[in-house]
């Protein structure tokens, strides 16, 4: 079968791999009807990560059922399913609290497991023609539909994007009706933490980022764009809502009462542009942030950086403004996504009408076109913000 592998830093290369099999009863084997690239992609292009060459890359899959063991008893050969980035087994302790991305049993290493992510186990990536899915009855969720359909890449997108934007912006940051949201970077996972958190009815969804294409997305989603290189993000978030009236009694909350870093280790220093400064989200969420608010961290920070950029450090242990955190009494929260909690309700938000996350998909390609998408969307060029690679 064919697949993208990582090659070395900033390469990636269409190969032929064996193709993946049955190694356990429980297994399925999905035929990869759509595989998308995420900014996690990235972080291993980048040489961020301890990726080796020969990684077969990707963990967004969506695809039909090509194979099934003989334990599998809730898909067939035929079934449409979409698989979690996540793969769990479904029984441990964990899996049994709800907390899939925290499987003890999926790798050996430690909690959790991805597919085609480096140092998340052994599992070979989306991005080819076939993926082999341990504990089918678990990880594989049917949807319906045929492929290629007008669902194809909103349901492609809940094997990552939309539940990480939904588990951001509703478990991470708790936005209730009427909140005040800013989320810090409109890619993928921003722009649909921004759109969950509308869903759920914040009042306003400021998006920060210094992309013109990412920017015009935010805007068109619904969201207010904040262009971070006009000036400090913080202070035109506060000016904006100075400008729109805030209800008597409440000039003392001017900022948002939550905050998304959609960020992560890789921010850019807005004083020195040409340098990283890991800790600027963190930094600017603690300044815009109302009393007893909450800061959710979607975005990545690895234990260690084996290639740091200007002006970061190989070891992410960050300065963090605990006393201002403290002062105002706010919730900060990490984790990864649990998958698994939320697949099943965006499924049906998406076939009931009520969701569309399709709307941040601006390109479509083949397995053939991934080396020039990994270019694109690493340099921010071309308005590549979310690509979908179709295999079959």
């Amino acid at each position: 079968m064919r697949a993208v592998v990582y090659t070395g830093v900033r390469t990636v290369a269409v190969r032929e791999v064996p193709d993946a099999t049955l190694e356990a009863e429980t297994d399925a084997v999905v035929r990869i009807t759509s595989a998308a690239l995420c900014g996690t992609d990235l972080h291993m292009y980048d040489g961020r990560t301890s990726a080796e060459p020969g990684l077969v890359l990707g963990h967004e899959p969506l695809g039909v059922v090509q194979e099934v063991g003989s334990a599998v008893q809730t898909v067939r050969p035929g079934t449409r399913v979409v698989i979690p980035t996540h793969l769990f087994c479904g029984t441990c302790v964990m899996c049994a609290r709800g907390l899939s991305a925290a499987c003890l049993r999926a790798r050996a290493e430690g909690p959790g497991a991805a597919y085609g992510y480096a140092g998340m186990g052994p599992y070979r990536g989306a991005q080819a023609d076939l993926l082999r899915v341990p504990w089918a009855d678990a990880n594989c969720v049917p949807v319906p539909g045929e492929p290629g359909d007008a669902y194809e890449d909103d349901f492609v997108l809940l094997a990552d994007a939309f539940v990480t934007g939904w588990h951001a912006a509703a478990t991470l940051a708790w936005v209730e009706p009427g909140d005040t949201v800013a989320v810090f970077g409109a890619g993928t996972i921003g722009l649909l933490s921004a759109y969950s958190a509308l869903l759920r009815g914040a009042r306003v969804v400021y998006c920060v980022d210094g992309v013109d294409a990412r920017l015009d997305k935010a805007g068109e989603m619904g969201a207010v764009p904040i262009d971070f290189r006009r000036g400090d993000p913080v202070e035109q978030i506060r000016a904006d809502r100075a400008r729109t009236g805030l209800p008597l009694g409440e000039e003392k909350l001017g900022g948002v009462d939550k905050v998304i870093d959609a960020v992560g280790f890789q921010a850019r220093d807005r004083e020195h542009p040409e340098q990283e400064r890991p800790n600027q989200v963190i930094a600017d969420a603690a300044r815009l942030v109302n009393a007893a608010g909450a800061i959710a961290v979607a975005g990545v920070y690895p234990d260690r950086d084996p290639h740091p950029g200007p002006g970061a450090d190989g070891h992410e242990n960050l300065v963090a403004p605990w006393g201002a955190l403290f002062s105002k009494g706010v919730a900060v929260r990490f984790g990864r996504t649990h998958d698994r909690r939320y697949t099943v309700l965006l499924r049906d938000l998406v076939v009931a009408g009520r969701a569309r996350p399709s709307m941040i998909v601006t390109h479509h390609g083949t397995l053939d076109d991934a080396p020039d998408f990994y270019r694109s969307f690493d340099r921010r060029e071309n308005g590549v913000i979310k690509a979908v690679l179709r295999p079959s």
